[in-house]
């Protein structure tokens, strides 16, 4: 009876992470790039009110 186990390599966990990392990137850039400027302030003004750093 012989028992075959398949390691993940490390190159098959880098081009994984970054491919995810590329991917996350270019759905932050297209919604930066398409969103109003007025939503875009809010947020992070918003975002900047929840973190705790004042910003006015």
């Amino acid at each position: 009876m012989n028992i075959a186990t398949k390691t993940a390599t490390r190159a098959d966990t880098d081009i994984l992470a970054i491919v995810f990392v590329g991917l996350l990137g270019m759905t932050i850039l297209f919604a930066a790039g398409f969103v109003q400027a007025d939503a875009l302030h809010a947020v992070t003004h918003d975002l900047r009110h929840a973190t705790g750093f004042a910003c006015h």
